[in-house]
């Protein structure tokens, strides 16, 4: 299979690869990248946990070509944290115990990320309706949604 060289920025850092035309993003970035916060959980779209920004949009790493990343921006959990000091969110999930297994939350912060990014005062409805694409089979998604609301409030007032 034919090798692209893919000229791409992951969390503003810049980078240049080699991938296979039929190898997704996920594959990329867990299997070349070594960034394997990212999951796989189903390979289909269906449950989330790959979810991933690609110019500021919510995307499934699992559906995407690699070769696709060519001059975009991509943004993973691995971007959420600055250092040591954990996105308002990772610190609201843990607060809240929001998370059990930890397959499904990477997907649901970078998820709930975008969210706030595009709505930072969103409703429990509109919650619950953009993280409808993460699947959890362990919290139930209260606790979740406690946590998004919790560190929407929390960033509107910083």
């Amino acid at each position: 299979m034919a090798k692209h060289h893919v000229h791409t920025t992951i969390n503003g850092d810049p980078i240049e690869l080699l991938c296979d035309t039929g190898e997704t993003l996920l594959d990329v970035l867990r299997n070349q990248l070594n960034m394997t916060g990212t999951k796989e959980g189903c390979s289909t779209g269906d449950c989330g946990a790959c979810s991933v920004t690609v110019d500021g949009r919510l995307v499934c790493s699992c559906l995407m070509l690699g070769v696709e990343a060519n001059g975009k921006k991509i943004g993973t959990i691995e971007g959420l944290a600055s250092g040591d000091a954990l996105h308002p969110l990772q610190q609201k999930f843990l607060e809240h115990a929001a998370l059990q297994c930890g397959v499904c939350t990477p997907g649901v912060l970078v998820a709930s990320k975008a969210l706030l990014e595009k709505n930072p005062d969103p409703t429990e409805t509109e919650v619950r309706y953009w993280l409808a694409g993460n699947l959890c089979r362990c919290t139930g998604y209260d606790k979740i949604v406690r946590a998004v609301m919790d560190a929407a409030k929390e960033m509107r007032s910083a």
